[in-house]
């Protein structure tokens, strides 16, 4: 999960630097993703040390960053009829929903899969 958590800091941050630039910079809130994505990836490197302390901590931040982008995920109707005020954002904030989703779902199946595995001390 560490590795997983990494690479979806990456992927983040490649996002929010790819929006931002794709908007003209016109707003450091194009970099939100960017931000999430480095937080992710930090907790991942803590993770490959400890995962428990930094996988837990990735998921919270992760859903953070789902309650975060939930408002701009609404819009996605406004973006079908063509009357999205910024389209960019409502692209990279459902794409980054959509990866975070994903990812708490792998995070919490992760920490089934461990709690039913035997442990060994």
């Amino acid at each position: 999960m560490p590795k997983t958590t990494i690479g979806l800091g990456i992927i983040l941050i490649l996002m929010g630097v790819i929006g931002w630039l794709a908007t003209a910079m016109a707003s450091w809130t194009a970099l939100i993703p960017a931000i999430l994505g480095l937080v992710i990836a930090i907790c991942g490197f803590i993770g490959l040390r400890s995962p428990k302390i930094g996988i837990h901590i990735a998921l919270v931040v992760a859903l953070l960053g789902v309650i975060g982008t939930f408002m701009n995920v609404l819009k996605l109707g406004d973006l079908i009829a063509g009357t999205a005020e910024r389209p960019a954002a409502v692209i990279i904030s459902t794409v980054t929903f959509v990866l975070l989703i994903v990812y708490i779902i792998m995070g919490i199946r992760s920490f089934i899969a461990a709690r039913r595995s035997p442990s060994v001390a």
